[in-house]
């Protein structure tokens, strides 16, 4: 079959479809992308409100991520660095936890911190030391226990759990109770361990963007809503039919392929609010984190103290809530500006935005950090990607797709 003329298809626009791209372009395929949104990025989008940036939902790259060191170029996205630590509000005071090993900075807060005791601080190092030692299939391959349970086995007191790991790992996880398996905890932790979160000057979007403008023989089809894939070809929402060699969905697949629509995904939720602020209660790049169990809030960070494209004329206050909640946009809001009244004694000036996130984070078991490529092929024409396939991570959503990628490329050569 020859290159030129072999017709892949990818549906999906975010970083797998991206990637899947990338890789298929890489061995002389020109592909087409279908995107139901007007522009890429899929759960990684950037809005701009009223001269500030606004990303969906409160995210960060983990620059230690391999993949991301591979596809991405952290000199152009101008990635500014959080600092590795936390301020945690709990019972009207605050305090400072954070990595001494890697900024000095945090020595004296840590040790001095009511957070833990000097037992649990030591713990932590220790964790640190060990994680950096063991090797993501070593982590992978472990039993799954949950998180909590695997923090309780290490040690560590219900006090430093409950008023650091529990609200720290819930605004990466998106669920409150620490439920997620002890492997993803594991990969996170020796991700921020090795490397640092890090922003994009221009916003979580220039991510998507710049794999975008990466792109140089692959064709994206924007506002293209598709209604079903078969092995016959792909049928769009208004009727038409097209029937390309093979179809890579890079996206969640159970709603498209007919004979996946009772596997579908069980999807961690979120909601994100954007105030502005006329003070910072936290001067440094640090994720603020809520530990009282009685706030509905979980954590909140100042986009300001990052040099960002747009800063607006005020302070850019993000908030976010992982608990499960019935409350209306309005109650939400109320209830938001009231917790941060009472939890950080910050008082807000302008409500922005609200993006309430039904399909944050894929609801897994049995996480996997890879697989073959021959695992991603659903039928004869049709192969998966996506992070739902390995763990909810842009790391994940990128081995996906360049496995579904090199998936097609080794049938096409067989056949």
């Amino acid at each position: 079959m020859e290159k030129k003329t072999t017709e892949i298809a990818i549906i999906g626009a975010g970083i797998s479809g991206l990637i899947t791209a990338l890789r298929l372009e890489k061995d002389g395929y020109s592909p087409t992308i279908y995107e139901k949104k007007d522009r890429v990025g899929g759960r990684v989008k950037t809005d701009i409100v009223d001269g500030y940036q606004l990303d969906h939902g409160f995210q960060v790259l983990l620059d230690a991520y391999p993949m991301a060191k591979e596809y991405l170029d952290y000199k152009s996205l101008e990635l500014q660095e959080l600092l590795p630590g936390a301020q945690i509000f709990n019972k009207d005071k605050s305090s400072v936890l954070g990595d001494p090993l890697r900024n000095l900075r945090f020595l004296l807060p840590t040790l001095f911190s009511t957070i833990g005791n000097f037992s649990d601080k030591l713990k932590i190092l220790k964790l640190n030391i060990e994680l950096k030692k063991k090797s993501l299939n070593e982590i992978f391959n472990e039993d799954e226990i949950t998180t909590l349970a695997y923090l309780k086995e290490k040690g560590f007191s219900e006090q430093i759990i409950e008023q650091f790991f529990r609200p720290f790992f819930s605004g990466i996880f998106l669920e409150p109770n620490l439920d997620t398996s002890c492997r993803m905890f594991q990969f996170v932790y020796k991700m921020f361990g090795t490397g640092n979160a890090v922003l994009p000057k221009a916003g979580i979007e220039a991510i998507p963007k710049q794999l975008e403008q990466k792109l140089k023989h692959t064709t994206i089809k924007f506002k293209t809503a598709i209604e079903s894939v078969t092995d016959n070809g792909i049928k769009f929402t208004d009727g038409q039919l097209i029937q390309p060699d093979y179809v890579i969905i890079a996206t969640d697949a159970s709603p498209l392929v007919p004979n996946l629509r009772k596997q579908q995904l069980v999807w961690h939720s979120s909601d994100t609010l954007y105030f502005t602020t006329k003070t910072r209660k936290i001067q440094k790049p640090l994720i603020g984190l809520i530990s009282d169990k009685e706030a509905l809030i979980n954590n909140i960070f100042y986009h300001n103290s990052l040099d960002t494209k747009l800063s607006g004329a005020e302070e850019l206050l993000s908030v976010t809530v992982v608990k499960e909640h019935e409350l209306s946009e309005y109650k939400l809001i109320q209830k938001v500006k009231e917790d941060l009244k009472i939890y950080c004694d910050i008082t807000t000036e302008r409500y922005l935005k609200h993006y309430p996130i039904k399909m944050a984070l894929p609801k897994l078991n049995d996480l996997r950090y890879s697989l073959m490529p021959t695992e991603t092929r659903l039928t004869e024409r049709i192969f998966l990607a996506g992070d739902y396939l390995l763990n909810g991570s842009l790391n994940a959503a990128m081995i996906s797709g360049e496995m579904a990628a090199i998936g097609v490329i080794q049938t096409i050569e067989k056949s």
